[in-house]
């Protein structure tokens, strides 16, 4: 009896922090609007390279329609930082997300029709690429004004936890709705996911730029955001290791040709293959407790780099699906981890009136990094099959992280900020 008060310490401690949502309305409300909308983002975002493999029966094509996201998203990227810096951000958001309920309502009526057409998947993916460019960075600037910044860390490890609830349950879902409704009934319950974010998003406080009156020309703007990165190396290293981890080690473009051909699942295969590193991040993500008492959080990036390439590099030798599918949940949990800490080490690091352009950085590399995977990896198993192409990859990345901590000494012994904030609103 007596240890038992001790034991529920020590679980406290190793699980999430709830203080953010406990303490903070309007955080409350951004985590449950994009918990919804994060679940319809993925559904979609299986759905997508199912129809595509299904039309083509090639992977490259799955790379390349991933691929066509790539450039809207890093030129809105940084277009987004900009707004996000100089506009209310609740107002980009609100914006956003009816735009990209848009662009999944066009997916939905192609889905219908009795020979889907390629090019909208290419064309509509591309558009809410390049929204995802605005949204993106504006939510991440939006989670510092709403909590301290000791509670940052707690912040983005449950802005993980929303997410990765969404890449888990996403996908299994998407899989049995693929198999019996179809992806029209998939676009269209991603349509509803966003409606549901616009309407969290318009019950939160408004959030005007901090200097309103000193707003330089755009480009002026864009320009000040890529040279505070100059000679910050802890801020490099946030962009980087990530670059290293997705574009070697992400091979999500095989997913289908894997669940399909070698795997031999069919659709309810696919939504596993894409759900399990979601399935392990979530695992991760709700026991992060113990990320508070992390000082040295860039050796923790490279040390989860190194497992997530190390777990890619192993599934990609394995022929049994239950074992392929706890690897790639290996690999999801040490990505959360590297996550979390990368996600406090940039917001912590940077001014409020710059969040949105660094955030921007930060979101074209954490989304258009997974899409230069796609390319990497369908190009290498065009030539060498899918074995061969998960290999190299996992190889590549744990390689690459090596090379950085070495590189970057800046990153590899940053520390974790212990400053408190001033006057952070909750309530």
């Amino acid at each position: 009896m007596p240890d038992r008060p001790r034991r529920s310490t020590r679980a406290r401690a190793f699980l999430v922090d709830m203080g953010p949502i406990r303490d903070s309305r309007d955080f409350r409300l951004l985590f449950s609007g994009q918990l919804v909308s994060t679940l319809g983002t993925q559904l979609t975002a299986v759905a997508v390279p199912y129809q595509v493999f299904r039309i083509t029966h090639s992977s490259l094509d799955v790379g390349l329609v991933s691929l066509a996201q790539l450039v809207p998203l890093v030129v809105c990227s940084m277009a987004g930082g900009v707004v996000a810096d100089a506009h209310d951000r609740r107002r980009v958001l609100m914006v956003t997300e009816m735009l990209m309920a848009l662009t999944s309502t066009g997916l939905a009526l192609n889905g219908r029709l009795g020979h889907p057409v390629l090019w909208p998947l290419f064309v509509l993916t591309a558009a809410q690429g390049g929204l995802a460019g605005f949204d993106r960075p504006t939510f991440n600037a939006a989670i510092p004004r709403l909590v301290r910044t000791s509670e940052l860390a707690a912040a983005y490890a449950l802005w993980q936890v929303q997410f990765q609830i969404g890449i888990v349950v996403g996908p299994s879902i998407a899989g049995l709705i693929l198999a019996g409704g179809g992806v029209a009934t998939v676009y269209w319950l991603d349509v509803a996911s966003f409606v549901v974010s616009f309407i969290s998003v318009t019950l939160q406080r408004p959030q005007p730029p901090r200097d309103p009156g000193s707003r330089p020309p755009a480009w002026r703007s864009l320009r000040e955001g890529f040279a505070y990165l100059r000679g910050r190396q802890n801020i490099q290293g946030v962009y980087l290791l990530d670059i290293d981890a997705m574009v070697f080690g992400m091979p999500r473009a095989l997913f289908p040709a894997l669940g399909l051909d070698f795997f031999h699942g069919g659709a309810e295969a696919v939504g596993f293959l894409y759900a399990a590193p979601g399935a392990g991040a979530l695992i991760g993500a709700l026991t992060t407790g113990w990320v508070r008492a992390v000082r040295r959080q860039g050796r923790a990036v490279i040390v989860a780099v190194m497992v997530w390439g190390s777990a890619i590099a192993a599934f990609g030798l394995i022929d049994v699906l239950w074992v392929a599918l706890l690897l790639l949940a290996l690999a999801g949990w040490a990505d959360v981890v590297s996550a979390v800490f990368r996600n406090t080490i940039l917001q912590a690091a940077i001014p409020d009136q710059l969040r949105g352009r660094l955030s921007a950085i930060q979101i074209a590399v954490v989304q258009g990094g997974p899409r230069l995977g796609d390319l990497e990896a369908g190009s290498v198993a065009e030539g060498f099959g899918n074995a061969f192409s998960v290999v190299s990859g996992g190889v590549a990345c744990v390689v690459g992280a090596g090379l950085l901590a070495l590189a970057l000494p800046g990153f590899r012994h940053q520390q974790a900020v212990q400053e408190e904030p001033s006057g952070a609103p909750t309530g």
